[in-house]
């Protein structure tokens, strides 16, 4: 049995990288009455309708920004999934507003919709760049994480918020594995810097980290999978051997190395067999503090959670196999 059996789930953003291969994960390993895609792309959605042809599906055209659509579409639904979001950071970094409009008040109305609707669980999907964030899509993040935390209060236990973090998704659409997999007619591809590291997750173990972190919320967690880091020249490495490599430097907005728990965090958070869980730091905290000393254990003084010091690597031969499994 399955958490989402016999609910009603809506993904936000249903139509993206996420949200599409979640909603053929739930269609295809869940009793859920009904998997509702809200998302602004009607060519998508149309295209989605035709290929999964499951008559649990339900389509919503809609944009977060729009609460009225919002609290439409959420009368009767049981557990969001809230994905929508912009994320290209050169792009928003050009773009400052469209990145709040979407990111932050995109969040705070669909908080404000679950607790109006009474939605029963909303998890944010959130990303290793809201972690000290150098650039505005990580700063943007950060706030959606931060309202989410603070929307238990607002709900007053009704409707639960929680949220998952996580590192770059290996072969999402637009991701940079994807791009060198297609990059055709040339003999030379351009890295930043040889020495980057990231944190890489593969859609599988995203959708299993939303599953755990959707049975156990209980409002105010952020949930964080262990996961491994690759260099970026590995990675190029790994995927584009035969092409010479042109070092361009790190991009405005871009860190060397980026984070998924800091130190400050670490203080309030446990270590689970696969996961981290991050608690918040008032009343809500010291409450799910009972549950989490039995799931797990605290974290030794001053952890850092990076990805240049990860203990876990990817290595070549492991992301060939990943890449091809996908293929």
């Amino acid at each position: 049995m399955s958490i989402l059996d016999h609910k009603a789930i809506l993904v936000t953003g249903g139509t993206g990288s996420f949200g599409k291969n979640f909603i053929r994960y739930l269609l295809a390993n869940t009793a859920a009455k009904k998997v509702i895609v809200f998302s602004r792309d009607e060519l998508k959605q149309s295209q989605m309708a035709h290929e999964f042809n499951d008559e649990r599906l339900r389509f919503f055209i809609g944009d977060v920004r729009d609460l009225p659509r919002l609290q439409r579409a959420f009368a009767g639904v049981d557990i969001v999934v809230h994905a929508a979001a912009l994320k290209h950071v050169p792009i928003l970094e050009y773009n400052p507003y469209e990145a709040v409009k979407t990111n932050i008040l995109g969040s705070q109305n669909v908080i404000e919709a679950g607790i109006d609707q009474k939605v029963q669980k909303i998890l944010l999907v959130s990303t290793d760049k809201a972690v000290q964030p150098i650039n505005l899509y990580g700063s943007t993040k950060l706030c959606a994480e931060k309202l989410f935390i603070a929307g238990n209060s607002y709900a007053a236990g009704q409707t639960k918020f929680s949220a998952v973090r996580y590192g770059n998704v290996l072969g999402s659409r637009g991701s940079i594995v994807e791009s060198l997999l297609n990059h055709n007619g040339q003999d030379e591809v351009k890295i930043t810097d040889e020495n980057m590291t990231r944190f890489w997750i593969t859609l599988p173990q995203s959708f299993s980290l939303v599953m755990f972190a959707l049975e156990q919320m209980a409002g105010g967690e952020i949930f964080v999978p262990k996961i491994p880091s690759m260099k970026l020249v590995d990675l190029f490495d790994a995927v584009v051997p035969e092409y010479k490599r042109k070092v361009i430097g790190i991009r405005p907005g871009e860190k060397m190395h980026e984070t998924l728990l800091t130190e400050d965090e670490s203080r309030h958070a446990y270590e689970l067999e696969k996961y981290y869980v991050v608690l918040p730091e008032f009343e809500l905290g010291r409450i799910l503090e009972e549950k989490y000393k039995k799931l797990g254990k605290t974290l030794p003084l001053r952890f850092r959670y990076s990805s240049d010091t990860n203990a876990e690597w990817l290595t070549k031969n492991q992301l060939n196999l990943l890449i091809n499994n996908k293929k």
